[in-house]
């Protein structure tokens, strides 16, 4: 596919810019079209020195690495890059401890930044990389698949994935600066702006029934990459993720419904050893399925909800049973719940999930009978 970045006034002239607002620590997400070939300037100011490190990998330097370069230079900035393998096993101890001999062999100060050009994969790394150097460097979140756009990249959660789980080991950091460029999206297959839109649509089924109900009528436009669909949604997704991670930087509460469909997500991931038959995002609407399932069984929800996500994700050629995945068929129920007991929201030793009332009407619950779990997820692996 042909390299679509564009440095026409035009383009750089569309950019949005949504405030997260963390005192201190607060940021800008910058979304539009030609932000890879303007970063040079936008990122050049927060330097004390001009030089940084990129950190990429293998798919994306094919096609962002040189221009992010070209505009780092045309700016005055020198960098290097480091291009790691690409895909989810790349989140291990050996991989982040490249990263960080990497920043400090430059070496890096505690007034570098260094950037994140990738997915949620190079952004989960980077930045705990950089949570870790000098006790805290800043980074720069150039995130280029649709799922890191409008939801890794923003809030600071940063780390790797442990035998036991993933994003098991981390810390919470958040990026000076997030550049969402769209352009890099008509580059992704099919399969990954599909995994992607997961993502999305957990911000109309936590909070926002309207929302949920515009992608209903226009998910075919987003996904095909309809220039105004799919603005729209990349900012709506933002802006509703900014106002969470404002009024709750560290899940002490609100922020905990992000998580709609992960702690399914996050076993079903753990089980299929973060293989390439399972993305993340297909995990997230496979898990958002049984959490409406799931609510749905115990008397919360209305009892045609889950239905009604199963048709919008069928429509769009996605998962949304466990039966669907290549593997699936050697899993239990069992496993599963026993990687459930692993995650890091468990608490009290209580199994922590993410439920609804309603499409647009989600609440964190810890009261739920393991037997109810057990229930659902047997049922989506027949």
């Amino acid at each position: 596919m042909s390299n679509p970045v564009s440095s026409n006034s035009e383009s750089l002239k569309s950019c949005d810019t949504i405030a997260v607002a963390l005192g201190d620590r607060a940021y800008d997400i910058h979304v539009g079209g030609g932000l890879i070939a303007s970063a040079g300037g936008r990122i050049a100011p927060l330097l004390a020195k001009p030089e940084t490190v990129i950190v990429t990998d293998a798919n994306v330097a094919k096609h962002w690495l040189d221009p992010l370069q070209t505009s780092l230079t045309a700016a005055g900035v020198s960098s290097q890059a480091l291009v790691m393998p690409a895909g989810e096993p790349t989140k291990n101890f050996e991989n982040l401890a490249k990263v960080i001999d990497c920043f400090l062999q430059v070496p890096v100060e505690r007034s570098s930044v260094v950037i994140a050009l990738g997915g949620g994969v190079v952004g989960d790394l980077t930045g705990f990389a950089a949570a870790s150097t000098l006790r805290g460097i800043n980074f720069v979140q150039i995130p280029t698949t649709l799922l890191a756009q409008v939801d890794s990249s923003v809030g600071g959660k940063t780390g790797i994935n442990a035998i036991q789980g993933k994003n098991l080991i981390g810390a919470f950091h958040q990026p000076a600066m997030v550049l969402a460029d769209t352009d890099v999206l008509g580059t992704l297959p099919e399969r990954e702006m599909q995994a992607g839109y997961a993502e999305i649509v957990k911000y109309g089924l936590i909070r926002d029934a309207a929302f949920f109900g515009w992608l209903e009528d226009n998910a075919s436009r987003v996904l095909s990459g309809d220039t105004q669909a799919l603005r729209h949604a990349i900012l709506e997704s933002c802006r509703a993720k900014a106002r969470i991670v404002g009024a709750d930087e560290r899940e002490k509460g609100q922020r905990a419904l992000l998580n709609f469909g992960h702690t399914f997500g996050h076993a079903l991931e753990a089980e299929n050893a973060y293989g390439p038959a399972l993305l993340h995002g297909e995990a997230v609407a496979i898990g958002s399925v049984l959490a409406l399932e799931l609510s749905e069984r115990i008397g919360l929800c209305p009892q045609d909800r889950a239905r009604q996500l199963i048709a919008h994700l069928t429509h769009l050629g996605m998962p949304s049973r466990i039966s669907q995945i290549d593997n699936a068929n050697t899993w239990s129920a069992d496993d599963l719940l026993e990687h459930m007991r692993s995650d890091k929201k468990v608490s009290g030793g209580k199994l922590t999930f993410i439920l609804a009332n309603d499409i647009g009407d989600a609440f964190v619950t810890t009261d739920v009978q393991e037997e109810d779990v057990l229930a659902v997820l047997e049922e989506s692996l027949r």
